[in-house]
Protein backbone atom coordinates (compact mmCIF):
# COMPACT_ATOMS: atom_id res chain seq x y z
CA UNK A 1 0.00 0.00 0.00
CA UNK A 2 3.17 2.50 0.84
CA UNK A 3 4.59 1.61 -2.35
CA UNK A 4 1.43 2.54 -4.12
CA UNK A 5 1.20 5.51 -2.83
CA UNK A 6 4.46 6.45 -3.34
CA UNK A 7 4.20 6.00 -6.34
CA UNK A 8 1.25 8.09 -6.98
CA UNK A 9 2.58 10.27 -5.39
CA UNK A 10 5.65 10.37 -8.10
CA UNK A 11 3.52 10.16 -10.72
CA UNK A 12 1.51 13.39 -9.66
CA UNK A 13 4.49 15.21 -9.25
CA UNK A 14 6.12 14.21 -12.72
CA UNK A 15 2.40 15.51 -13.98
CA UNK A 16 2.90 19.20 -12.30
CA UNK A 17 6.38 19.72 -13.52
CA UNK A 18 5.47 18.77 -16.88
CA UNK A 19 2.05 20.82 -16.83
CA UNK A 20 4.29 23.48 -15.45
CA UNK A 21 6.89 23.21 -18.22
CA UNK A 22 4.18 23.36 -20.56
CA UNK A 23 2.40 26.51 -19.52
CA UNK A 24 5.94 28.11 -19.25
CA UNK A 25 6.64 27.30 -22.85
CA UNK A 26 2.81 28.38 -23.83
CA UNK A 27 3.63 32.17 -24.03
CA UNK A 28 7.18 31.41 -26.01
CA UNK A 29 5.00 29.77 -28.42
CA UNK A 30 2.40 32.21 -28.92
CA UNK A 31 5.25 35.16 -29.02
CA UNK A 32 6.62 32.86 -31.59
CA UNK A 33 3.55 32.11 -33.64
CA UNK A 34 2.36 35.63 -34.01
CA UNK A 35 2.41 37.10 -37.46
CA UNK A 36 0.50 39.76 -39.22
CA UNK A 37 -2.68 38.34 -41.05
CA UNK A 38 -4.08 40.02 -43.77
CA UNK A 39 -6.19 37.46 -45.39
CA UNK A 40 -9.93 36.38 -43.52
CA UNK A 41 -12.29 34.35 -43.99
CA UNK A 42 -15.22 37.37 -43.28
CA UNK A 43 -16.21 34.96 -40.33
CA UNK A 44 -17.90 37.52 -37.73
CA UNK A 45 -15.58 37.64 -34.77
CA UNK A 46 -17.88 37.18 -31.16
CA UNK A 47 -18.53 40.50 -28.83
CA UNK A 48 -16.86 37.65 -25.92
CA UNK A 49 -14.06 37.24 -28.04
CA UNK A 50 -13.26 41.28 -28.57
CA UNK A 51 -14.09 41.45 -24.70
CA UNK A 52 -11.38 38.98 -24.19
CA UNK A 53 -8.90 40.59 -26.03
CA UNK A 54 -9.86 44.18 -24.75
CA UNK A 55 -8.86 42.64 -21.19
CA UNK A 56 -5.40 41.11 -22.55
CA UNK A 57 -4.69 44.70 -23.91
CA UNK A 58 -5.42 46.56 -20.80
CA UNK A 59 -3.46 43.76 -18.77
CA UNK A 60 -0.68 45.64 -20.05
CA UNK A 61 2.11 47.75 -18.22
CA UNK A 62 1.61 51.64 -18.26
CA UNK A 63 4.07 54.29 -17.54
CA UNK A 64 2.92 55.46 -13.38
CA UNK A 65 -0.11 52.86 -14.25
CA UNK A 66 -1.28 55.19 -16.11
CA UNK A 67 -3.40 53.30 -18.44
CA UNK A 68 -4.03 56.15 -20.76
CA UNK A 69 -5.22 53.89 -23.29
CA UNK A 70 -9.11 53.78 -24.29
CA UNK A 71 -10.20 51.28 -27.20
CA UNK A 72 -13.21 51.61 -29.87
CA UNK A 73 -14.30 48.32 -31.35
CA UNK A 74 -16.02 47.66 -34.46
CA UNK A 75 -18.34 45.06 -35.84
CA UNK A 76 -20.75 47.38 -37.98
CA UNK A 77 -19.54 46.57 -41.99
CA UNK A 78 -20.53 50.64 -43.00
CA UNK A 79 -18.21 51.77 -40.73
CA UNK A 80 -15.42 49.02 -41.34
CA UNK A 81 -15.47 50.11 -44.77
CA UNK A 82 -15.63 54.09 -44.49
CA UNK A 83 -12.54 53.68 -42.45
CA UNK A 84 -10.85 51.79 -44.64
CA UNK A 85 -12.06 54.39 -47.17
CA UNK A 86 -9.09 56.45 -46.57
CA UNK A 87 -6.52 54.25 -44.95
CA UNK A 88 -3.96 52.80 -47.80
CA UNK A 89 -2.91 49.95 -45.65
CA UNK A 90 -6.11 48.96 -43.59
CA UNK A 91 -8.39 47.88 -46.56
CA UNK A 92 -8.25 44.10 -45.15
CA UNK A 93 -10.28 45.46 -42.02
CA UNK A 94 -13.87 45.33 -44.25
CA UNK A 95 -13.24 41.50 -44.92
CA UNK A 96 -11.40 40.82 -40.90
CA UNK A 97 -15.19 41.17 -39.93
CA UNK A 98 -13.77 43.72 -36.81
CA UNK A 99 -11.01 46.37 -35.58
CA UNK A 100 -9.95 47.10 -32.62
CA UNK A 101 -8.91 51.40 -32.65
CA UNK A 102 -6.08 51.90 -29.54
CA UNK A 103 -5.92 55.45 -28.37
CA UNK A 104 -4.58 57.47 -26.44
CA UNK A 105 -6.97 59.50 -23.96
CA UNK A 106 -4.24 62.70 -23.01
CA UNK A 107 -7.23 63.66 -20.36
CA UNK A 108 -5.86 60.28 -18.31
CA UNK A 109 -1.93 60.46 -19.71
CA UNK A 110 1.11 62.12 -17.95
CA UNK A 111 1.83 65.61 -18.58
CA UNK A 112 4.89 67.83 -19.70
CA UNK A 113 7.77 66.06 -21.74
CA UNK A 114 6.49 62.57 -20.46
CA UNK A 115 2.86 63.21 -21.92
CA UNK A 116 4.31 61.14 -24.82
CA UNK A 117 4.55 58.05 -22.65
CA UNK A 118 0.98 57.44 -23.79
CA UNK A 119 2.41 55.86 -27.29
CA UNK A 120 4.81 53.00 -25.36
CA UNK A 121 1.84 52.42 -22.66
CA UNK A 122 -0.81 51.96 -25.91
CA UNK A 123 2.12 49.95 -27.81
CA UNK A 124 1.89 47.77 -24.89
CA UNK A 125 -1.38 47.28 -25.07
CA UNK A 126 -1.61 46.76 -28.65
CA UNK A 127 0.97 43.74 -28.99
CA UNK A 128 -1.06 42.46 -25.71
CA UNK A 129 -3.82 42.34 -28.04
CA UNK A 130 -2.15 40.93 -31.36
CA UNK A 131 -0.76 38.01 -28.94
CA UNK A 132 -3.84 37.37 -27.15
CA UNK A 133 -5.58 36.63 -30.85
CA UNK A 134 -2.49 35.12 -31.65
CA UNK A 135 -3.68 32.38 -29.14
CA UNK A 136 -7.34 32.47 -29.68
CA UNK A 137 -6.68 31.43 -33.48
CA UNK A 138 -7.79 34.61 -34.17
CA UNK A 139 -5.73 36.86 -36.92
CA UNK A 140 -4.86 40.09 -36.53
CA UNK A 141 -2.35 42.71 -37.75
CA UNK A 142 -1.62 46.61 -36.51
CA UNK A 143 -1.48 49.29 -38.87
CA UNK A 144 -0.52 52.77 -38.00
CA UNK A 145 -2.07 56.47 -37.40
CA UNK A 146 -0.60 58.60 -35.34
CA UNK A 147 1.50 60.89 -36.06
CA UNK A 148 0.41 61.14 -39.36
CA UNK A 149 -2.29 63.75 -39.39
CA UNK A 150 -4.63 62.84 -42.10
CA UNK A 151 -5.33 59.53 -40.86
CA UNK A 152 -6.03 60.35 -37.51
CA UNK A 153 -8.35 63.09 -38.68
CA UNK A 154 -10.11 60.69 -40.84
CA UNK A 155 -10.07 58.33 -38.02
CA UNK A 156 -11.27 60.46 -35.78
CA UNK A 157 -14.21 61.98 -37.90
CA UNK A 158 -15.10 58.16 -38.44
CA UNK A 159 -15.59 57.57 -35.12
CA UNK A 160 -15.98 60.43 -33.67
CA UNK A 161 -13.62 60.82 -31.26
CA UNK A 162 -13.09 63.82 -29.11
CA UNK A 163 -9.89 65.79 -29.34
CA UNK A 164 -8.52 64.80 -26.43
CA UNK A 165 -8.21 61.17 -27.77
CA UNK A 166 -5.56 60.02 -30.39
CA UNK A 167 -5.61 56.80 -32.39
CA UNK A 168 -2.61 54.96 -32.54
CA UNK A 169 -3.05 52.30 -34.69
CA UNK A 170 -6.33 50.22 -35.97
CA UNK A 171 -6.17 46.42 -35.04
CA UNK A 172 -7.60 44.02 -37.77
CA UNK A 173 -9.17 41.17 -36.07
CA UNK A 174 -10.61 38.06 -37.55
CA UNK A 175 -10.76 34.43 -38.88
CA UNK A 176 -7.46 33.73 -40.80
CA UNK A 177 -7.68 32.07 -44.14
CA UNK A 178 -3.88 30.60 -42.86
CA UNK A 179 -2.34 32.01 -45.62
CA UNK A 180 0.30 34.28 -43.16
CA UNK A 181 3.14 31.92 -41.46
CA UNK A 182 5.10 33.23 -38.71
CA UNK A 183 8.34 34.73 -39.54
CA UNK A 184 11.33 34.38 -37.44
CA UNK A 185 13.13 37.81 -36.83
CA UNK A 186 15.51 36.92 -34.80
CA UNK A 187 19.19 38.35 -35.93
CA UNK A 188 22.44 38.09 -33.78
CA UNK A 189 23.54 41.17 -35.06
CA UNK A 190 21.10 43.18 -33.68
CA UNK A 191 22.54 42.10 -30.26
CA UNK A 192 25.12 43.90 -28.06
CA UNK A 193 26.64 42.66 -24.57
CA UNK A 194 27.33 45.03 -21.72
CA UNK A 195 27.97 48.08 -24.24
CA UNK A 196 27.80 48.81 -28.19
Amino acid sequence: MKNKILLTACCLIACAVFIDACYANDALSVIHSRKSVRQYTGEKVSRDDLVTLLKAGMAAPSAVNKQPWVFVAVTDGATLVRLAEKLPYTKMIVKAGACIVVCGDMSKALSGAEREFWIQDCSAASENILLAAESMGLGAVWSGMYPLQDRVDHVRSVLGLPDTVIPLNIIAVGRPQGVEKPQNKFNEANIHWEKW
